[in-house]
């Protein structure tokens, strides 16, 4: 929006030529992040008040880790708080023509919706569970399938209405039509090593990648400040890669392929980070306020999402090694715990309790030293990711 305004009036007056600074993508998603930083920290003594008037308080699993019990009450629903300060924050500083962001933002808002009913049932109904998986899973597939037949088409193309006459011309050609090759799946610290996955691939892979993006975060979302971090730092070196594959020169010479548009990204990964880093001011242990599946699905969906449109899965699976791990143990846990029952007449468990922080919990870790240890493997992994850029 304030570009658009900034446009406007440099049209009309000429002399102000200090608008022309608007004009800078990497100006812009500095203040993205500063205004989201600066909503979320104003904003969230309000909403963590509010949230308290409610009685939206955390209900605590009786199976789970007994030290945990004593968070039970504490204000679920923050994420909220995260919500608000990347919508506005977002709308005032991006290009409002820039397809990919209003992609990106449906899908978090998309996934943000569901995990408030989510919540809303486990704080309202007094259930733990909260939405039953099979719903849950429904409505996450949807968009998340709608959203992958979208990017399908449109990584090539830089209008609407090219995406819609190429989707059409895939239906009237028998569903056969290929990608070009810039929409193939990328090996990092490759040069010129891809493989080309069609229209079909596309979708299941892009599907595959927000779906279980939103999933892992969503697992990795039960201690304080243990998923928030990761967030930041993964969300950040996304919008580093999406500056890179939206800038030709940039693009051209450290061999990836040009995504017009992408590069605006960078204005959302500037809003997420700080909104995420103002939220981790009151969900630092102890915390005063809680996530909820209405941040942690909302963000996972960001990340995958703008993983798919910079063509940058596998670096995301990389850099989101902690997010890979917990849902993983999740998986390895149910899978090997009915296996078991079903041979053996009782279930064994592979990992003392999952997702796989409360496993070192377990182990006699406490809850600190599992978060800060955490955000210190993320941040390894996301040097690694970055360096990826160049290392081909």
């Amino acid at each position: 929006m304030l570009l658009s305004l900034s446009q406007w009036l440099l049209a009309h007056q000429p002399e102000w030529g200090f608008l022309r600074v608007f004009q800078y993508l990497t100006f812009r998603a500095v203040m993205a992040a500063m205004t989201a930083l600066l909503i979320g920290l104003g904003f969230g003594p309000r909403v963590i008040r509010r949230l308290t008037e409610l009685k939206i308080g955390q209900p605590i699993r009786e199976y789970g880790v007994q030290s945990h019990l004593q968070k039970r009450g504490t204000p679920t629903m923050g994420g909220v708080l995260i919500l608000i300060g990347i919508g506005v924050s977002t709308l005032l500083w991006f290009d409002w023509a820039n397809r990919f962001v209003w992609v990106v933002m449906l899908v978090t808002f998309g996934f943000g919706a569901i995990g408030w009913v989510d919540d809303w049932r486990k704080v309202v109904h007094k259930d733990p569970e909260g939405m039953p998986s099979r719903e849950k899973y429904f409505w996450q597939s949807l968009i998340g399938l709608v959203a992958a037949l979208y990017l399908a088409f449109s990584v090539s193309e830089t209008t609407n209405v090219r995406v819609l006459e190429l989707f059409i011309s895939w239906v009237r050609s028998g569903f056969s039509s290929d990608l070009p090759p810039k929409a193939d799946l990328m090996l990092p610290f490759f040069k010129s090593v891809s493989y080309p996955l069609g229209v079909f691939g596309f979708i299941a892979m892009s599907y595959f990648v927000i779906v279980g993006a939103s999933n892992a975060v969503n697992f990795t979302d039960g201690l304080d400040g243990l998923a928030i971090m990761p967030v930041v730092l993964v969300g950040g070196a996304l919008g580093i890669f999406a500056y890179v594959v939206g800038n030709a020169v940039y693009a051209r010479y450290l061999l990836f392929p040009y995504i017009p548009g992408a590069g605006e990204l960078l204005v959302f990964c500037g809003a997420m980070a700080g909104a995420g880093l103002a939220f981790l001011w009151f969900n630092a242990h102890p915390a005063q306020v809680f996530m909820g599946d209405v941040g942690a699905l909302a963000l996972g969906g960001a990340l995958g999402t703008i993983a798919v449109i910079t063509r940058q899965e596998i670096v995301l699976g990389i850099m989101g090694g902690v997010f890979v791990a917990e849902v993983l143990s999740v998986m390895i846990q149910v899978t090997w715990f009915k296996y078991t029952k079903k041979k053996y007449g009782e279930g064994r468990r592979i990992f003392k309790m999952s997702p796989l922080h409360h496993h070192f919990e377990k182990s006699g870790w406490n809850e600190t030293q599992v978060v800060i240890r955490f955000w210190i493997v993320t941040m390894l992994l996301c040097m690694v990711g970055l360096a990826s850029l160049k290392l081909r």
